[in-house]
C-alpha cells in the first residue's frame, strides 16, 4: 500500500500544486461567504 501511495504522488506531482491551489481557494471563498453576512 505504502509503494502505491508513493507511486501516485510520483505520477501526480505536476498537479499537486495545482490542487493545493484550488484548496486554498475554495477554503478563501467559504471564509469570505461566511462573514459577508456580518458585513451587512
Amino acid at each position: 500500500m505504502l509503494t502505491q501511495i508513493k507511486t501516485a504522488i510520483t505520477r501526480s506531482q505536476s498537479t499537486i500544486l495545482q490542487d493545493a491551489a484550488g484548496a486554498v481557494s475554495l477554503v478563501v471563498i467559504l471564509m469570505v461567504a461566511l462573514h459577508l453576512p456580518g458585513a451587512f
